[in-house]
């Protein structure tokens, strides 16, 4: 059986977990494959809101739930989530980590916000949670890895060596207070008894779902326009969330891969800095914000409300793979008469695009062309399949399936889990 990959079609914030959750009760395994504790996914499910930073989705359903070496992992941070779902009556028992997967160290926290602050003007708006640091130190190959937990005489090493590096930086660089080792590998060492059971060669585990029939279930954090080598650098995360990325960050060949579900909202909306074309004008910014309660899961941040691009979604599309679509939060525009959708981009020089711009200052300085479109100022609460919407707001799904070339499978009405509408 192939694997389903689940893709953010956007800048992240498309509501991945909830469709994760969905499909995952048909799945077998649902699989992590990039990010770290940067990136939450919510998930409403029995009238309980549940808010997820590192755990794959499907752990809600007790579903085998894998963290792939994609991924970068702080260990507090994941037992805290642990913690918190046993508390509520969830067993952590099918979470399964890559040794290959990377950990956050508390330098890289310390650097990454440390970094952002002598930034000023120029910060890139990351969380300051050290995903981009950790992930530095795995391309400069210095990083400590999950399975160095398993080995106290290696994980004091590595703590060792890293830490004669990092202190000066800290104390010279950043005027940050260093880091004694000691009180470092003592506290990893305890961080290392709790997670050693949830260790495993999870490429394998994958390898041999697949090679049984099992359904397996790939999720990305974050979104495709933040994407390290393809979304809008330096405006991006630290790590490819692309449909691509799924292979390497799980330990599949792509062959093993055959559908890709990308997920949009059905308006967009981005955090932090960096150049956004469709963006509202602030009061109706607001008033989205508060309408889709856009605020980041792990962060509170205010997330930006734009008009849907037609422009970003079809790169996404062409970047991905995407073979189908979700569109999420489409009850959010039931509030409006009338609706702006970007088609295309005008470029410094007054040409006008249907295509992502390939260079940077293009983008930066790109204006949208807006089409306006009749709105639907009905709620959706009533309608059971995408054949029960409103006339207007079919005719906005069917608009966005012409301009991708690709079919949209489901449609969100609603933040709860059941508020998903498929095709009768």
């Amino acid at each position: 059986m192939p694997a389903t990959v689940i893709v953010g079609a956007q800048w992240g914030d498309e509501g991945k977990g909830k469709i994760v959750d969905l499909l995952a009760q048909q799945s077998d395994v649902v699989c992590r494959y990039q990010g770290g504790p940067n990136a939450g996914h919510t998930v409403i499910a029995g009238g309980e809101t549940f808010k997820f930073r590192h755990l794959p989705s499907g752990i809600l359903s007790g579903k085998t739930s894998v963290l792939g070496a994609g991924c970068v992992v702080d260990p507090a941070v994941l037992l805290e989530e642990l913690d918190g779902l046993e508390e509520r009556g969830i067993s952590a028992e099918p979470l399964r980590i890559s040794g290959n997967a990377h950990l956050i160290m508390p330098w890289h926290i310390a650097i990454d916000g440390a970094g952002e602050k002598r930034l000023g003007k120029l910060q890139i708006g990351t969380t300051r949670r050290g995903i981009g640091p950790a992930y530095a130190d795995k391309a400069a190959r210095l990083g400590i890895r999950v399975q160095d937990l398993l080995d106290p005489k290696i994980l004091r090493q590595k703590i060792e060596t890293a830490l004669a590096e990092k202190n000066i930086w800290l104390e010279r660089v950043y005027e940050h207070e260093p880091f004694e080792l000691r009180a470092v590998a003592s506290r990893y060492e305890g961080f290392a008894q709790r997670l050693r059971p949830f260790v495993a060669d999870t490429s394998l585990l994958v390898d041999a779902a697949l090679r049984d029939g099992q359904d397996v279930l790939l999720e990305g954090a974050q979104g495709t326009l933040l994407d390290l080598d393809h979304g809008t650098y330096p405006f991006v995360t630290s790590s490819n969330p692309i449909a691509g990325a799924a292979a390497t960050g799980i330990g599949i060949g792509p062959t093993r891969i055959d559908r890709v579900l990308g997920v949009s909202k059905a308006y967009v909306t981005r955090v932090g800095a960096g150049p956004f074309p469709s963006e509202m004008e602030p009061g109706l910014a607001a008033q989205v914000r508060e309408l889709g309660q856009e605020y980041g899961t792990v962060t509170g941040r205010d997330r930006r409300p734009g008009w849907l691009d037609l422009v970003a979604l079809r790169y996404a599309v062409r970047l991905n793979g995407i073979t189908s679509l979700a569109l999420t939060k489409l009850d959010v525009l039931s509030a409006f008469d009338e609706l702006e959708v970007c088609v295309a981009y005008r470029l410094p020089d007054g040409t006008e695009t249907r295509d992502f711009p390939a260079h940077q200052s293009d983008f930066h300085h790109a204006a949208p062309v807006f089409e306006t479109v009749p709105g639907w100022a009905e709620p959706l609460d009533e309608c059971a399949t995408l054949d029960d919407l409103p006339g207007p707001a079919r005719a906005y799904v069917e608009r966005v399936e012409r301009e991708l070339g690709v079919p949209v499978e489901l449609v969100g009405t609603g933040a709860a889990r059941e508020q998903v509408l498929a095709r009768s």
